[in-house]
């Protein structure tokens, strides 16, 4: 009698086992490419900078993002990292944009990175980014991505 059950509820799971292994391969990870970086405001000790990003959906359905982690290097350093709550959606076969505020020390943790941001105002730098996308689709993973190219570092009234 307990293998007849164990039995049926194995043969009932399977076919949403392998419905949830079909929508993770389903969905295919979107494009996010750094579209600027900003300064926000400066002093002696903080800094805040924005991150705005650009995201394309090659998915035939919306994706809801619930998280972002992402890395971005600046010239080949680290220069901002972290993970944030999140609540946009990319809609299917279309593009968003979404922005995240980080805040840094450069004066104590890399007077090299400050170099390369100073740098950065003038002229165009190499950046490389990667991350992880949360999406609110039951049995879907996070969607990795990354990119890089060359962006410029403005200053908002400084």
């Amino acid at each position: 009698m307990v293998k007849t059950i164990s039995l049926r509820a194995l043969l009932l799971a399977l076919p949403v086992l392998c419905s949830c292994a079909t929508v993770q391969e389903a969905v295919i990870a979107p494009q996010v490419s750094l579209r600027s970086v900003q300064v926000e405001r400066l002093d002696f000790r903080n800094q805040t900078f924005l991150l705005a990003f650009d995201v394309t959906n090659p998915n035939p359905i919306t994706l809801p993002i619930k998280s972002v982690s992402y890395g971005v290097k600046l010239d080949g350093m680290r220069f901002a990292s972290g993970e944030t709550s999140s609540n946009f959606s990319i809609p299917a076969g279309g593009d968003t944009e979404f922005t995240i505020s980080a805040d840094l020390d450069l004066l104590n943790t890399a007077p090299a990175l400050l170099a390369i941001v100073r740098d950065a105002t003038r002229n165009n730098i190499p950046y490389e980014l990667d991350g992880e996308l949360g999406v609110d689709i039951p049995f879907v993973k996070p969607l990795s991505f990354r990119a890089s190219g060359q962006i410029r570092v403005s200053a908002r009234g400084y």
